[in-house]
């Protein structure tokens, strides 16, 4: 017995080698808090303290807000990005999820160029792809002429850029740019559905519409709410494509479209960075409210036992 471990040596093992790769993965994340903490937390906090005080430092409880919100301006810009991001969220759901069960039920070498393909246009900058569309949305050069023509129903590119057009036209941009990224996560989601599963599925008769939508679906719920809470959040902050086109159409579209060019407006041109921060503050509301609401009802990160 002399050569054998005492009993109790193991568990004390285990838990050091825990504790070790513990240690480990918070060398790694450590960079990122770094980052977060000057670039996420503390910018959000100062905007806080913006938006509940005065020029002076004086406390103005929501006065910051109602002074915002009474903007003749700030109804018509939170609508404007309301209405987009309705659409791009629309866009997303429908077109990233079917384009990814398409390639997950057609499994092969080719489905590997497909999401290379998809991918490619995420790879540009926001503003260079809003430059790509600025080009593609004016009929005299555009490739696509025959699409904004009968589809966008421009013969100009004034008329391509129309206000109430303008919705359509920035969810196209976004989802171009974002869709391909998204593709690439859904397949990856995908994947981790045990092989098993679909063969049981296929044995007791599922063809691959119902394999779809009864099996794969469903175990990818989470992963589609992760996707709408992300882009909801990133939608609310529209500001690079309608900038960008009000200089390109010089002015035609309002440089206040947007409830973040508004703020932009409000801070950098009339020096009000107290009314801009509650704006801001505003959009950091709604994005976490629909975070929360798709949380509670997907349950994202309940445990299954």
């Amino acid at each position: 017995m002399s050569g054998t471990e005492p009993t109790g040596s193991t568990p004390v093992r285990v838990a050091r080698s825990r504790g070790l790769h513990g240690w480990r993965g918070f060398a790694f994340v450590v960079p990122y808090l770094i980052v977060l903490v000057a670039f996420g937390i503390l910018p959000v906090l100062y905007a806080v303290k913006l938006a509940f005080t005065t020029d002076g430092g004086g406390w103005a409880g929501f006065r910051n807000f109602t002074h915002s919100a009474g903007d003749y301006r700030f109804m018509s810009a939170l609508g404007h990005v309301l209405v987009f991001t309705s659409v791009w969220l629309s866009l997303l759901i429908v077109f990233v999820v079917t384009l990814a069960l398409l390639l997950h039920g057609r499994a092969s070498r080719s489905s590997a160029a497909y999401r290379f393909l998809y991918y490619i246009p995420g790879a540009l900058a926001g503003a260079a792809s809003v430059l790509v569309w600025l080009f593609m949305l004016d009929p005299s050069v555009s490739p696509g002429s025959f699409f904004v023509h009968h589809v966008l129903g421009a013969h100009l590119f004034v008329e391509s850029i129309a206000p109430g057009k303008l919705p359509l036209i920035f969810a196209m941009i976004a989802f171009w740019t974002g869709a391909g990224g998204w593709v690439v996560v859904m397949y990856g989601a995908l994947n981790t559905i045990p092989q098993e599963l679909e063969d049981a599925a296929r044995i007791d008769g599922a063809g691959p519409l119902t394999l779809a939508l009864r099996i794969k679906l469903p175990l990818i719920r989470k992963w589609i709410a992760y996707m709408v809470i992300l882009s909801f959040a990133t939608g609310t902050q529209l500001f690079v494509e309608p900038q960008l086109v009000n200089q390109a159409s010089l002015g035609m579209v309002p440089d206040t479209w947007s409830s973040n060019q508004l703020a932009y407006q409000l801070a950098f041109r009339y020096a009000d960075f107290n009314s801009a921060a509650a704006i801001s503050v505003d959009l950091l509301a709604i994005g976490l409210l629909g975070a929360v609401v798709i949380i509670s009802r997907t349950g994202l990160f309940k445990v299954e036992s």
